[in-house]
């Protein structure tokens, strides 16, 4: 970002693609010249300083010359340091959007190159044209089809630290970049109109507060989450579902267009540790979506009404169009001379009355006759017309065929709704509702199997425990309201609510005491052995141990008679989630992904045993470090035994902002995943990964890492360590979410209660990086130095088996992106022996991956994230050594803790954030 040498210069030396090249100098001199504008020449030369002898120090690997810039950072005063930060962030943000521009505009030049012979790669035409190669006959790809069922789920975690004010500045930037990307280019006056445009955005950028003066309330997220939802999602899932049709009919001759793909959400129920989340507030969330829903609805049968101006007198209109035109009249009353007006025009007709029913709904939707059923029968009705009046071409026209297809997908509710809540607060309900119900005065003490046998007793007993009449707690009084709240939204709508799901489940009865409370608000019952209820239970297994213990309990709730009922009224379906954060943060990276594999593998196994039709919801994070990565590579990875094409993953925090945010990439993401969900469902043969020894090996190498892992984090002296040394104080009192970071206290972080989420996100921030990584080191070494023929196992693994290989990318990224030398300068705000104990971990895990994949340097065989790596290295440090100066500061001189110097920590926060384009 200097004159003497810009990022374009430096983006040259990287081999960065022109397109790319001219935007990352653009974004540089912009910035360069609104710092000049707003801060001074001074502070403007400043910055280029710092970033000349961080490149230097960078590019020569000169580790002293950081050492050096420490001193000159520090005898800056405030103001310069917050204007650094400034600059940087919106440098970085601008950066992202670029590169994210980069992708489009490469694969929109792949798109254009595609052919039925040649699909792209990833495409979902690439994923039949394989299956018809590998000779798929018809009934075996409609049944494949068939199963396909995908649920991305948007959760509200505290990840997405930008304020929607500043992503809105972003996006109109990123409208003004795209410009200068178009086909046709610009003319030299429309071309300086824009580049001054973008200037005034960036001005306007810094100058607006990165962090929100006040935390983000439920309200808030549930609205992030609906703009998503309402926009790129709403604009994309058609065409994926059309992307599939037109594939099967290009390949097979198959007419398919069935709704595989639904988008749920956690935003405004999930209520596990975040006391804002109120029956109230779920409530209100559902209003909202449904209302959100509707008014794009409403939106697009205007749109239709304009373009459907078909004339009776031109055309013989259908029977059946008039038929209903009539039964409409005795059902709702339109304005006299709208029926005057259009009585020559029924399709307008029709559609008016479609928008008078629809805007009767939504302003009363407990009374209102019209339902989604009725809307997909008139969107239907209207085609068959167009068809039957000799306009065929119109009966698929694509403004009503994608309407058709968002009235299956969406409903009127949006999104389904999950309810999350903690088995230890469903159980201490249940324990109050027993002694109340004079059924049990000590339940909590009971033994496991003795809770079983009352909870199904109760079950069975048609009597509530308490009905209406109890005096219950406040905790007992809020559950049972969010019950009866479920009960009522799913009598009028039961796809509104999704699942009911259990976290830390770790027994039978903490899935009996769900079914218990459904019973008790009369959404659950069994008459005659036979159940009737809309409520799916979802345990979630999130510990190491829980994770290993899953399929013995999931056996045991197979063989219970009474759950049985439960599944039996359920279709036979049983959802598992799987939490990939806890168990990280619990065992370590390897640990974590190997007891997940074993897992899925396990429960599929015991599923199938007892015919029940499963799907796995995994509950990913945006980080490698809490199981994120390349969605589709990582359904490759899934094991034999549990590829169904049936896939449940939630969306978190900023992954939804770079996913979503545009209709290109969101597309592009789904479609990958579809392409991979296919080939997977179908390819049921055994990898190398099956064999005994090489599952034996990565047996040893997880319990290794695991012991790696567990005795730095249980050391007694690290947990004050990573207090000192992270910004984890900051990063707790950040205003980023409703949800507190710690399951116990907003003010009191100890490691049992925080929340995995902050952890990955303070490690992120000091470039350790270590949950992405750490113990598998000193594992692998001590296989490779015991025995002969491990290193030789290790590079056949990665070679052969999905699984593996997906560990080990994962891992190499997060290595790539580790800066040791950096992290150092934290280490010095807290002096022991720490850092020396992770970066000889480092560098163990770091050998051992060159060997494994035989590459000289980390992410040779991905050369453009190693190149944005490289280029966003230099000035991320700057914003690092920014940020311990701020936290030495903050530790040594108490007195200037001030609002300003948290805030400029906040700012160092965000700006680290968009530079590593992760967060937790």
């Amino acid at each position: 970002m200097t004159d003497k040498e810009t990022t374009a210069s430096v983006g040259r030396t990287l081999g960065i693609t022109k397109p790319l090249r001219y935007k990352l100098d653009l974004i540089g001199r912009l910035v360069r010249q609104v710092v000049r504008q707003q801060a001074g020449i001074e502070t403007a030369r400043m910055i280029e300083d710092l970033m000349d002898l961080c490149e230097a120090a960078s590019h020569s690997n000169q580790w002293r010359s950081h050492t050096n810039l420490q001193p000159r950072i520090a005898d800056l005063d405030l103001d310069q340091l917050v204007w650094i930060c400034r600059a940087f962030t919106a440098f970085f943000h601008m950066v992202n959007e670029a590169e994210r521009q980069e992708i489009i505009r490469i694969n929109r030049l792949a798109a254009q190159k595609e052919t039925s012979e040649s699909p792209r790669k990833g495409s979902i035409l690439e994923a039949i044209h394989l299956l018809k190669q590998q000779g798929l006959s018809e009934d075996e790809i409609r049944l494949l089809v068939q199963e396909l069922d995908i649920e991305p789920t948007l959760t509200a975690h505290p990840t997405e630290v930008r304020r929607g004010t500043i992503l809105l500045k972003q996006d109109r930037i990123a409208e003004l970049l795209q410009r200068l990307s178009q086909d046709r280019p610009l003319s030299d006056r429309d071309m300086a109109r824009t580049i001054d445009h973008i200037a005034h955005e960036v001005a306007l950028l810094l100058v607006t507060d990165d962090v929100r003066p006040d935390r983000l309330r439920v309200h808030d997220e549930v609205n992030n989450g609906i703009y998503y939802q309402t926009h790129a999602i709403w604009e994309t899932l058609p065409r994926i579902i059309d992307d599939l049709s037109e594939a099967l009919s290009t390949y097979y001759n198959i007419n398919d267009s069935s709704p595989f793909l639904r988008f749920r959400s956690w935003i405004g129920g999930d209520r596990d540790g975040n006391p804002f989340v109120t029956h109230d507030i779920t409530a209100q969330t559902l209003d909202a979506q449904r209302n959100a829903a509707l008014d794009n609805y409403r939106k697009s049968i205007e749109a239709l009404w304009k373009e459907l101006s078909i004339s009776s007198l031109r055309v013989a209109v259908p029977h059946a169009l008039m038929e209903n035109i009539k039964r409409e009249a005795g059902t709702i009353a339109l304005d006299p001379d709208k029926l005057h007006r259009y009585r020559f025009e029924p399709f307008r007709l029709k559609i008016a009355y479609m928008l008078a029913h629809l805007k009767q709904f939504q302003a009363d939707p407990d009374n209102s006759i019209y339902s989604i059923s009725q809307f997909r029968n008139d969107l239907t009705l209207l085609q068959n017309s167009l068809a039957d009046c000799g306009l065929e071409a119109l009966s698929s026209y694509q403004s009503l065929s994608n309407l058709t297809i968002r009235s299956r997908v969406f409903g009127f509710h949006l999104a389904a709704l999950d309810i999350r809540q903690h088995s230890q607060v469903n159980g201490a309900v249940i324990a109050e509702l027993l002694a109340l119900g004079g059924v049990s005065e000590n339940y909590p003490t009971l033994s496991e199997s003795e809770k079983v046998y009352l909870l199904e007793k109760e079950l069975a007993n048609p009597r509530p425990l308490c009905g209406e009449l109890g005096d219950f707690s406040d905790q007992t009084t809020e559950l049972l309201n969010v019950f009866k709240l479920m009960r009522r939204v799913m009598n009028k709508d039961e796809q509104a609510i999704g699942a009911y799901i259990v976290s830390m489940t770790h027994s039978v009865s903490d899935l009996l005491e769900v079914l218990l409370l459904a019973k008790e608000v009369g959404m659950w019952r069994m008459k005659n052995d036979v159940v009737t209820t809309p409520l799916d239970v979802v345990p979630l297994f999130e510990t190491i141990e829980d994770l290993q213990e899953a399929a013995s309990l999931m056996e045991a709730l197979y063989k219970n008679a009474l759950y049985r009922r439960h599944l039996s009224a359920r279709g036979d379906f049983q959802e598992i989630m799987l939490g990939y954060s806890d168990s990280n943060k619990d065992g370590g990276f390897w640990m974590a992904n190997w007891a997940l594999h074993k897992g899925q593998e396990n429960l599929s196994e015991v599923g199938l045993k007892n015919n029940i039709k499963m799907r796995f919801f995994h509950g990913r994070g945006g980080s490698v470090g809490r199981g994120g990565g390349r969605a589709n590579q990582a359904i490759f990875a899934i094991p034999i035994q549990s590829r169904s094409g049936r896939i449940r993953f939630t969306e978190q925090g900023e992954v939804i902002s770079f996913r979503y945010a545009r209709p290109f990439i969101a597309r592009r993401h789904l479609e990958q995943i579809v392409n991979a969900l296919l080939l997977t469902a179908h390819d049921k043969e055994c990898d190398v990964g099956c064999s005994p020894p090489m599952q034996a090996l990565m047996e040893r190498i997880a319990i290794q890492s695991m012991q790696a892992y567990r005795k730095l984090i249980d050391d007694p002296t690290f947990w004050p360590w990573y207090k000192q040394l992270t910004p984890i104080e900051h990063i707790g009192n950040l205003p980023i979410a409703s949800r507190p970071v710690s399951r116990v206290s907003a003010s009191e972080v100890r490691f049992d209660d925080l929340r995995a989420i902050p952890w990955v996100f303070s490690w992120t921030q000091t470039r350790y990086n270590l949950p992405g990584w750490y113990g598998a080191g000193t594992a692998i070494e001590e296989e490779i130095k015991n025995d002969a023929q491990a290193l030789e196992q290790l590079q056949s693994m990665w070679q052969s088996w999905p699984f593996f290989r997906t560990v080990i990318e994962n891992v190499q990224l997060e290595l790539a992106r580790t800066r040791i030398e950096i992290a150092q300068a934290y280490s010095g705000l807290s002096q022991d022996r720490f850092h020396d104990i992770i970066a000889a971990e480092f560098e163990k895990i770091q050998s051992a991956v060159l060997k494994i994949t035989g590459q000289e340097k980390l992410l040779d065989n991905h050369i453009a994230i190693q190149q944005s790596i490289v280029l966003r290295n230099p000035y991320t440090d700057v914003l690092n050594l920014i940020q311990v100066e701020l936290l030495r500061r903050w530790a040594e001189h108490p007195e200037e803790q001030s609002m300003p110097l948290r805030q400029a920590l906040f700012l160092s926060i965000n700006g680290i954030a968009a530079a590593m384009q992760s967060t937790g």
